[in-house]
Order: structure tokens, then C-alpha cells, then sequence
């Protein structure tokens, strides 16, 4: 799933809670600096809230993918006072939707890099497809895990047959020894553990018992839990790790606190046991942790790096492979293009949205105007950018699929990396 805003704002990735100065000097200041303090109870900043139990509540917002016309996800992270749990830096939640009244999902090509995505669902199906090769239908029960590394591109589509789209879609972000790796796709459909009124599927890491044999480059757990009315279930748990728990349905406690519907209920390291406890109806929750990352990382648009080079350099790799902008100097393309000869002027062509729909972009003078392909694609097959990274950095994909997505344009101030 993409980040698709259309004007996404830098993220400031921080373990643990933490309040800012929202009145902050230009970024470009030297002196400029995010104050962190103590969380007080109370409001952290809008859509986070410390209670006295110790348990932070992030309030959901809802954001169309891609525009008005588009289906609509209520996301939890990230929050300006919280932006990771564990290395969990990003949770949508979506539906239940029914499809023959509201739009389904329609997420063409877009790249990430320094994350994986995982794909959770309850019902309906989506159809995965990536630019290392990788083709899969995304079934309830059954977790999709794709790791970007240094980059890849995917779209997601629910199939045509979903009549009840409903799920989730979480990131985490890589640590720094490990965030070029060559990307990936990894599946996995876990077996359920039982205990006394409740039920529980790990489709990443260990937890109750059950250990998940999906890769990841830190610790991390991911779960779904589902309790029968009034029921409590204790779970023990490494007490370094952090901690979240996504309300799907059902009224629940976390921790002795009450989780609104949709929200995202979070302890910080230091509890070695978590107490779910259901109220009068069945519950239905996701539960998410695992060890900080204690790195800070830059979070733009559906890019994870460590500078806002590394940002922009990402995000005009993409934009050359995709023929939407001139590529850089360090791209194998640029010399290739000035070889063949390219356009002299700003031409328009279409560019798919989220929702289905085409809108035009500029595509600036030497650009293809396409994603690189053919001819072309052979006569650049194992260059390199100036950095090593094998070209493209975004992939190759089949044809007769639907238009890339443009990425936004960059922040008019520097991006920097927290934590």
C-alpha cells in the first residue's frame, strides 16, 4: 500500500513518546530543535493521548488513497508524538468495506525503500504484484511480508471477486545494517493457538507459544488475538520490547485501559506481562511490538532513509525510471538518454491515481515519459549508480499494467533525521 498523500510531510521517527514545540524556527536554522520532555497525562499533541496507566491512545485520522474518490484508511502511526512501536513505523486499517457499495482498493506501481510492508487481512483478497518477480494473492489468515531494501516497486489491487474488504497494513523500518538488502517477498499462513476463550494466529515473531518462520531484520511481533466476551488473556512478553494494540472490534482493556474503537493502544518497554480483557462482546484485535529500533531514520512519503539526500535521491531514481523527470547525473539513464537524443520541452502525459483515474503530469525534458523498458532496458542491464545500486533501482515490471503513481514533490525545507 502507498503513502499516498499529496503532500506528505517529513517524520519524525522516535521511539518511545515524546512532545515537541510545534513552533519551531525555520528548518534551516541551526539553532532549530524539537524539545523532547517527559510524556505528562494527558493530550501529547492531537491524536495522542497518555493516560495515567501509563498506556498512550493514538487516535486514528482517516486519509483517502489517492484522493476524495478513493477508499479511505484510518491511520494510526504515524503520529506526531509517536511515531514507532518497536520498528513498526506506519499502521493503516481499512474497512470492513463492503465493495459493492464503496470503492475498492486500486494502488498502482510506487516504490518504497528501507521498510517492508505487511499485509494482514480479515476478508477479501488482494492481488500483489512487485518488481523482484514476485506475484501473490493476499488471503485472510495469511501474511504478506515485503521487504524493500534498497528499493522495489508494487501495486495492490483487491480482486475482482472481494465482495468485504477488511485488514491492515503495517511497515517497519530496517536498521541500518540491514536496509540495502536485495528486496523480497515472503508468505506465510500460521496456524492458530488456542487457550481459554481466546484464539490467536503470530504471523510475525514469537508469542504465545507460536513462532513465526518469516524473516525479520529485528525483533518484531505481530498478531492477531480474538477473545470471547469477558474473557482476559495474559500475555507474557520481553520486557525491552515495546508494545501496541489495535482495536478491530469489540469493546477491550489493555493494560487496565480502555481502547476506543479503531484506536492504537501502546506501553513502552519495562512490562513483562500484557492483560487483554474483554468487555461484553467478542473481540478482535491486532497486536503489534518488538525491540526499538534506536536509529534515527527520515520517513517521507513511501520512502525510509537517514538524510534527506538520501530522500531525494530515492525519490529521482524513481522519477527517471518511471519517465516522469530528467534523471540525475549519477543515474546510468541520463547518459544513455543524451546518447539517443532526448525531448527538447515539457510535455504532458497520464499518470494512474489510486482511485482508477488518470490525471495528467508534466514530464520534464529528458524524460521517457514511460517506465524504462525494451531496448533501452537491455542496453542498461547490469549499470549501477554512482552509489553501487544496481539500476534500476526500482525494478522491472510486466507489461499491460496500469500507469505508475508520480511521486509528490519534495518539502520546500530540509527533511532531518530524528531520534
Amino acid at each position: 500500500m502507498s503513502n499516498t498523500d499529496t503532500r506528505p510531510i517529513e517524520q519524525v521517527c522516535i521511539n518511545g513518546p515524546h512532545t515537541f514545540d510545534l513552533d519551531r524556527r525555520p528548518a534551516d536554522d541551526s539553532t532549530s530543535q524539537d524539545r523532547v520532555s517527559a510524556p505528562p497525562e494527558g493530550q501529547l499533541s492531537p491524536g495522542v493521548t497518555s493516560t495515567a496507566s501509563g498506556v498512550q491512545l493514538l487516535e486514528p485520522r482517516e486519509v483517502p488513497l489517492g484522493g476524495p474518490r478513493a477508499m479511505t484508511v484510518r491511520r494510526t502511526m504515524p503520529q506526531r508524538a509517536r511515531s514507532l512501536v518497536g520498528a513498526w513505523c506506519f499502521l493503516d486499517y481499512y474497512g470492513p468495506d463492503d465493495l459493492t457499495q464503496a470503492k475498492p482498493m486500486r494502488v498502482p506501481r510506487h516504490p518504497h525503500t528501507g521498510l517492508a510492508t505487511c499485509s494482514w487481512l480479515f476478508s477479501g483478497r488482494i492481488d500483489h504484484l512487485d518488481s523482484a518477480g514476485n506475484w501473490a494473492t493476499v488471503r485472510p489468515g495469511e501474511v504478506a511480508l515485503m521487504n524493500a531494501g534498497r528499493g522495489i516497486s508494487h501495486s495492490e489491487f483487491s480482486t475482482d471477486d472481494t465482495t468485504v474488504l477488511h485488514g491492515a497494513q503495517l511497515w517497519y523500518a530496517f536498521p541500518e545494517e540491514h536496509r540495502f538488502v536485495a528486496p523480497s517477498l515472503d508468505t506465510h499462513l500460521p496456524e492458530p493457538v488456542h487457550g481459554e476463550g481466546w484464539t490467536a494466529w503470530v504471523f510475525i515473531g514469537d508469542l504465545l507459544g507460536s513462532r513465526s518462520p518469516v524473516k525479520t531484520y529485528i525483533p518484531l511481533t505481530g498478531a492477531e488475538i480474538r477473545l470471547e466476551p469477558g474473557r482476559t488473556l495474559e500475555i507474557p512478553v520481553p520486557s525491552e520490547h515495546e508494545h501496541g494494540l489495535l482495536r478491530v472490534s469489540g469493546a477491550i482493556e489493555f493494560n487496565g485501559t480502555p481502547v476506543p474503537p479503531d484506536h492504537l493502544a501502546v506501553v513502552d518497554p519495562g512490562a513483562q506481562t500484557l492483560t487483554l480483557k474483554a468487555g461484553q462482546d467478542p473481540v478482535l484485535a491486532l497486536l503489534i511490538g518488538g525491540e526499538p529500533l534506536n536509529e534515527q531514520i527520515v520517513m517521507w512519503w513511501n520512502f525510509v532513509g537517514r538524510t534527506h539526500e538520501e530522500i531525494a535521491a530515492y525519490r529521482a531514481a524513481y522519477q527517471a525510471e518511471m519517465g516522469f523527470e530528467a534523471p540525475t547525473e549519477d543515474s546510468p539513464l541520463a547518459s544513455q538518454l543524451a546518447e539517443v537524443g532526448s525531448s527538447t520541452g515539457v510535455r504532458t502525459e497520464r499518470a494512474s491515481q489510486p482511485d482508477g483515474t488518470q490525471d495528467e503530469v508534466d514530464v520534464a525534458p529528458g524524460a521517457l515519459g514511460e517506465p524504462v523498458t525494451g531496448e533501452l532496458r537491455d542496453v542498461l542491464a547490469g549499470t549501477q549508480y554512482r552509489d553501487g545500486t544496481p539500476f534500476p533501482q526500482f525494478g522491472d515490471f510486466p507489461p499491460g499494467q496500469a500507469a505508475p503513481l508520480p511521486a509528490p514533490a519534495l518539502p520546500n525545507t530540509r527533511m532531518k533525521p530524528r531520534g
